[in-house]
């Protein structure tokens, strides 16, 4: 398993202006119904501290209809999310020391064709996750993010539909 070189080249990629903590979490919503029809994604999360990627996370479970808490696996590294048929892996490898952790916590079990996972900070990941079929990336734009997003295989284009063509949520 090997992470995306900077030579790979996105299938389609675009923006999405979020104004605010709720569309970020909107936006995660509208996501939501490709995560469900198109499971088995890797979906790396970019951006500083506080730009959202939990807030995005938060979004996409609760539009699956996840009704429990939804809070950053910073200390755990992974928080799990099972019901009905869905399975949903949230990652924070922001406190991972060496890539070689998620060996010994099992990466390989989470990563299966029917769950999702969604990684924060995967390059501290490096050569052990497998290449993202998304990478979804928010930088601070204003008092705003903007959130940048490129797929990278067939299954990331079906996952970013939703997106196409949107300026803002």
């Amino acid at each position: 398993m090997s992470t995306v070189s900077t030579s790979t080249q996105s299938l389609i990629e675009g923006q999405l202006w979020l104004p605010d903590a709720d569309a970020t979490e909107r936006c995660g919503v509208r996501l939501s119904p490709a995560v469900q029809r198109h499971p088995g994604a890797m979906i790396y999360l970019h951006g500083d501290l506080g730009m959202g990627k939990t807030a995005l996370t938060r979004g996409i479970l609760h539009g699956l209809g996840w009704q429990g808490t939804v809070k950053s696996p910073t200390y755990t590294l992974v928080e799990g999310y099972e019901w009905d048929s869905m399975r949903v892996f949230h990652f924070d490898l922001y406190r991972l020391a060496d890539p070689e952790e998620l060996e010994f916590i099992g990466i390989r079990d989470y990563d299966t064709a029917d769950a999702v996972c969604l990684v924060e900070w995967p390059d501290k990941g490096r050569g052990v996750l497998r290449s993202p079929d998304v990478i979804l990336h928010l930088v601070e734009q204003g008092a705003g993010r903007l959130l940048h997003w490129h797929a990278y295989t067939p299954l990331g284009q079906q996952w970013i539909e939703p997106l196409k063509g949107e300026q803002q949520v």
